[in-house]
């Protein structure tokens, strides 16, 4: 009993031993010190302790309110921290840019400052809203840029293990980073409605529509982010939604001044007493 126990305790110490070990290997850092873009997003249940490192950002403007918003990218240092401040450049990437400067976003820093006793700051990106967003999507690619105080790090940047909570991107170039900026709208996470085998909308809310979809934001003062979630649109609200637009759809119909979809169908929620065919035009 008396050897199992010191076992054990030899075990443990070296174990211990191990860990400090690996622990310090992993402190230190030996190569040239400089910047990377660590930018992390991913499944709204995660945070930066889970969320992979990301080559790009999606920027959606259907989300904002106003029309210029400012994207912080988050930049950190490699090496040890110092006690003074450190600069570092940006600029535009040409290769991975297409969008406009003064109509989709403003001019870049002039320069940027790891401060005094800090490892990572953040690059603000001041983006604008623009007509032509409602088409396609335009991207700002952005690059570090070296300067005496840091060089670059991580040309080849490979996904850090454990960091799971989205999509992960195996390797790319952490030197750099693309915004992807659009301002159409697509079908949310929450949307209780589809079109059948018959092509005959079906479901609470059926097709999706973003005539439909703004309708419902101003009938109930919701916005495009209360869909991205059933937290903020719980099953409830649902029912209350197709109750409410079907009973408005029937009230408007009967006076004569009913709702039509672009392609000239009856809007259509479940509860309406008529059906509705996308690409099929109503007959008066």
């Amino acid at each position: 009993m008396k050897k199992n126990i010191i076992n054990i305790l030899i075990s443990a110490l070296v174990a211990q031993l191990l860990f400090t070990s690996c622990e310090k290997e992993l402190m230190s850092y030996e190569g040239s010190e400089g910047v990377y873009f660590a930018v992390q997003w991913g499944t709204s249940y995660g945070n930066e302790k889970t969320w992979p490192y990301m080559p790009f950002s999606n920027l959606e403007f259907v989300k904002v309110l106003g029309n210029e918003t400012t994207v912080q990218l988050k930049v950190m240092v490699t090496g040890p921290v110092k006690d003074y401040d450190r600069k570092f450049g940006v600029a535009i990437n040409p290769d991975s840019t297409t969008s406009q400067k003064g109509v989709h976003f403003n001019d870049l820093p002039a320069e940027c400052t790891i401060k005094a006793n800090e490892w990572f700051t953040y690059v603000p990106i001041v983006v604008k809203r623009s007509a032509d967003l409602k088409a396609s999507v335009k991207k700002i690619g952005i690059k570090l840029v070296a300067t005496k105080d840091l060089a670059l790090s991580f040309p080849a940047f490979d996904a850090v293990a454990g960091f799971t909570s989205g999509t992960i991107v195996p390797t790319f170039d952490a030197t750099m980073h693309t915004i992807n900026i659009s301002d159409f709208i697509v079908k949310p996470t929450v949307w209780t409605g589809s079109v059948n085998a018959q092509n005959k909308e079906a479901g609470l809310w059926g097709a999706f529509s973003e005539k439909k979809l703004n309708l419902i934001c101003e009938r109930f003062n919701l916005t495009y982010n209360d869909f991205m979630s059933t937290t903020t649109m719980p099953s409830v609200l649902q029912y209350l939604i197709y109750q409410t637009m079907s009973r408005y759809l029937i009230e408007l119909y009967q006076n004569g001044t009913p709702i039509l979809e672009d392609d000239g169908r009856l809007m259509w929620f479940s509860g309406c007493t008529w059906e509705s065919s996308p690409g099929v035009p109503w007959v008066r």
